[in-house]
């Protein structure tokens, strides 16, 4: 078996009818598209800590602690097969706090707010444009996680219980 598996988190921060997204230029995977605010690869101690890698990759990418954000909860896992690698997505979604200025600046890209109502229509990398859909529709009204399978037509999303 040749597949290696890649886990990678990304960040979607709100400010009222506003989320921040990234137009991410020279990343190793996903390169000239709107993305998440913050995000990336896992570090070898985060493997089994998504929360940790997310607070990492805001704290480097747009210079904001913990203390910054609000409500911040892990949303969304999607799961797609390409170029011989399993990538494993953990979504976040959170909201800025309001102490915090919304002229924020990225050392991956161009930081910048879009309306709700704007972002059906940005260009993202495949799982991700199928989760803001989804979100979009379903999920800024609940509080539920999703996992996502990308079967090459779409991704289907399943409510991840949790349950004994």
């Amino acid at each position: 078996m040749d597949e290696k598996l890649r886990n990678m988190t990304s960040l979607y921060i709100t400010k009222g009818d506003e989320m921040l997204l990234l137009f991410r230029q020279g990343g190793s995977v996903v390169s000239d598209t709107w993305v998440g605010s913050a995000g990336g690869h896992f570090e070898e101690n985060e493997l089994n800590d998504p929360g940790a890698c997310v607070l990492r990759e805001l704290k480097e990418e747009l210079g904001i602690s913990e203390n910054g954000i609000r409500n911040l909860l892990l949303r969304y896992v999607t799961l797609r097969r390409v170029k011989g690698e399993i990538r494993q997505n953990y979504y976040f979604f959170a909201e800025l706090d309001s102490e915090i200025g919304d002229h924020i600046v990225s050392t991956e890209g161009i930081s910048r707010w879009f309306t709700l109502s704007e972002l059906s229509a940005l260009e993202m990398p495949y799982t991700a444009k199928f989760v803001i859909d989804h979100y979009l529709k379903i999920g800024q009204r609940t509080n539920d996680m999703y996992v996502g399978v990308a079967d090459g037509e779409g991704v289907n999303f399943t409510k991840l219980s949790e349950y004994e």
